[in-house]
Order: C-alpha cells, then structure tokens, then sequence
C-alpha cells in the first residue's frame, strides 16, 4: 500500500481575501479574475490603498495545490506537501495550518527571506482576483523535493503556477520525471488562464509527453486548445492527458476517464467568493478516485465541495463541513462508476 495518496508540490502563499468593488480594481489597474504577480513594493500599494477595507479580510494557508492537498488530506486521505517558507510570521503561520490539517510536509529548516502573499479580492459577482508576491516561494527547487514521499504515493499533483519560476517549473519537470520512473500517476493543473496566455511553454514542459490526469476550467481548456467550441477542446486534450476534468462554472463539469465521457451537473448555489473553488473540486476528485470510486462519482464528489466553496467566503471549508459533504455524496444515491 502506497504511504500517501496524493504528493503535491506548489507555492505556499498566505491569503489575504479582501472585499472590493469593481471600481476599486480599476483604480489599481488590476486585471479582473487573472492571477497577477506581483513584487514586494507593488504588495504594499495594494495594502495602503486597501487600508480602509482591511477590518472584513481574512487570513488563511493557500497556494492553489497546498489548498487541493489539504481537501485531500480533509476528506480523510493520506496527503504531503512539498513547499517552501521562510522563517517568520507567515512562514510558522502555514507550516503549522498544514499540520492542523493532517498534511506532511518536509521542512528541515525554515529559509531567510519573506513567505509569498497572496492578496485575493473579491467583487460582488463572486469573481476572484489574485496579485501574488511569490517571496521564498520564487526560489522553490528540486532541494524542496521528497523522492521517497512521491514514488510511496498513488499520484503526484502539480499546480500550473509553478511555470512561472525557473526553478519551481525545473522541480515540477523533476517531480514528474522521479513518479514516472516509480509507476506514480501523475495529475496536473493549468491553474489560471493568465498561466495558458503567458506560460504555455512552461506549463508544456511540465506535462511532458502526457500526464495521467488534466484539471482546467473552461477558459484554460478553450485557451490551450485554441478553441471556442468545448467538445473540440475536449478532445484536443487527449493530446497532452489520459483523462481529464473541466469544470464549467454554473454548467457542472465535463471528466474523461480515458474510455468515457461523463456530463458533471451542478450543485445550484448561491455564488458568493469562487476563490478556490478548482482548488477544492481537484482536491475532492483526487480523494475519490483513491479510494475506489469512478470518475463519474468523483465528479459528483468534487462537484458538491466546490460549490460549497463558492457558497462561502474563503478557498477553504471548515473541518466539520467535509464529512458532511460525504455524507450528502452518499445519501444522494449516485452511480459508482
């Protein structure tokens, strides 16, 4: 038996979500629901103008993977992170919130510098726009790896945005290569429109000739494909995964299993924040497909968490909220398949 079910490796970014208005983003020149990096200098203009809608955020442990590692791990799997923080306030701040949360991490030592910050706003329509300062984590590396944590785990998950550092993307290429030679399956994410645009060069070198498992929303898949028309994107997928989801947002979500296609339908919700909603939906689907579900049923699953995601502020979910939302998986009478 594998130790772990899902070994992930990511940035560690504390976030900090904000409420803002839709002028407020103009204001700041900030490219709505994009992902955007920014420096140190930058971060702390958004805070000074920020200043005065401070009272109502909320700080919590993120980075797209570490939030679908910490699904994993909630839900019951057996999860580690590799990451890295700096020794300060942030950096203790994350470490022990992936402990709170039952994920192994390995951290010999904490580095000098500044742990990455993530500032979240969030409008009124529920969309999400992220300006992130990457820190230490621009300087992740294969030192951050744990070799033998990914070939004793079932799957490796790597988010998108680490094709944004040399050194980050030439560690997600080591990861896949050490869970290739090992029989791991390997499950990545495009992360961010902005990451296909910009970093598809990069994000292509991390796939490789083909990963096992693709998770993207509808503008990464249309984007990567270079298409409007869903079904072709679909298909020209197959090209670069074995199987895939795409979540569609108000639509549900489409999965291949490698055999079949399966219509996803969703969860009616009332949309208040959708930060972490792709996070959440990867980290419910990686849970069921390791412990004997299908991924008809994984997409039920996954489905369900994000939408309570979305229903809430905050990419996280209360401790309490994960077997509850089991317990509606299986009360709801879905196929096994």
């Amino acid at each position: 038996m594998n130790q772990y079910h899902v070994y992930g490796l990511g940035a560690a970014l504390v976030d900090t979500e904000i409420e803002v208005t839709d002028l407020d983003l103009q204001q700041l020149s900030i490219d709505k629901g994009l992902m955007t990096l920014v420096d140190e200098q930058r971060h702390h203009q958004l805070l000074d103008h920020l200043n005065d809608h401070m009272t109502a955020s909320k700080r919590a442990s993120g980075g797209s993977a570490a939030n679908t590692i910490i699904a994993v791990s909630s839900f019951g799997g057996r999860a580690f992170y590799s990451c890295k923080v700096a020794d300060d306030d942030h950096g203790h701040f994350y470490l022990n919130d992936l402990t709170s949360a039952g994920v192994h991490y390995h951290n010999d030592k904490l580095a000098e510098g500044i742990t990455g910050k993530c500032l979240v706003l969030i409008t009124p329509d529920a969309e999400r726009s992220m300006n992130t300062f990457l820190g230490i984590s621009e300087t992740l590396s294969e030192d951050e790896l744990h070799p033998e944590a990914i070939s004793n785990s079932q799957y490796l998950y790597l988010e998108g945005y680490l094709a944004t550092s040399e050194t980050g993307r030439a560690a997600a290429i080591r990861a896949r290569e050490i869970a290739e030679e090992h029989g791991v399956k390997t499950a990545l994410s495009l992360s961010d429109p902005g990451m296909v645009t910009f970093f598809r060069d990069g994000l292509q070198q991390m796939i490789g000739r083909r990963v096992d498992l693709l998770f993207c929303n509808e503008a990464e898949a249309l984007g990567w494909t270079n298409t409007d028309n869903i079904e072709k994107a679909a298909r020209d997928l197959l090209k670069v995964a074995n199987s895939f989801a795409i979540t569609l947002g108000a639509e549900g979500a489409l999965v291949y299993d490698g055999s079949e296609f399966y219509r996803i339908p969703p969860h009616k919700v009332t949309a208040v924040d959708t930060n972490g909603a792709g996070d959440m939906f990867a980290g419910a689907f990686l849970y069921a497909i390791t412990h004997g579900f299908g991924y008809q049923s994984a997409g039920h699953l996954a489905s369900l968490a994000a939408a309570s995601v979305v229903s809430q502020f905050g990419p996280r979910l209360t401790l309490e909220q994960y077997p509850e939302i089991f317990s509606a998986f299986e009360s709801a009478e879905l196929p096994t398949n």
